[in-house]
């Protein structure tokens, strides 16, 4: 076993578990369908948050050249997969929490957490880019806009429904975007 198969099975076991919590959460809100209301940017945010713990596990074969791991660099890496199985967690209304059934209330009642641990994933993300994947600017311009737009949303307790729709369609936007224009980068090859 390589020591990237090794780091690699805990990285790929969260991001599984946050997986998980999705589909749980989704099966829920199936199961308590007659009572549950929908509220379609949760929707873009649970599909947001789904495609980042994939779009995580994929990158996370650009590592398999590294022969050396150290435990800081490691648990580095595990931070961003930790918080995204954080994030998809409180995505949804605990199991029984009869009065969390209308996902617009329940969204405007924890969307602070979301954006906070949006903002935290977006610092993991740039300091790999900086430091991990050399990418200077670009590595960093796009988590440093978005880290500042969820801060300021989230600091003033903005609650206007069109913005936090269209943040919600604007960052599934980008990441669609982000992944077409950047298809033939998304390539794993033996």
């Amino acid at each position: 076993m390589s020591p990237f198969e090794f780091v690699t099975v805990l990285i790929s076991i969260i991001l599984g578990l946050g997986i998980t919590q999705i589909m749980s959460g989704i099966a829920d809100l199936i199961h308590q369908w007659d009572k549950t209301k929908i509220y379609w940017p949760h929707v873009l945010w649970v599909i947001l948050v789904f495609v980042l713990h994939v779009q995580q596990w994929w990158l996370t074969y650009q590592l398999r050249d590294m022969v050396v791991w150290r435990l800081p660099f490691f648990l580095f890496e595990v931070l961003y997969p930790i918080s995204l199985f954080i994030l998809a967690r409180i995505l949804f209304p605990l199991t029984g929490d009869e009065t969390s059934n209308d996902m617009k209330v329940f969204y405007f009642r924890h969307y602070r957490k979301f954006f906070l641990l949006v903002m935290i994933l977006s610092v993991l993300s740039a300091l790999e880019n900086i430091f991990i994947h050399n990418l200077g600017v670009a590595g960093w311009l796009v988590n440093l806009v978005l880290f500042a737009g969820l801060l300021v949303v989230a600091v003033k307790k903005i609650k206007t429904e069109r913005l936090h729709e269209a943040i919600a369609l604007l960052l599934l936007t980008a990441m669609t975007a982000g992944i077409i224009i950047n298809i033939n980068e998304w390539l794993i090859t033996a």
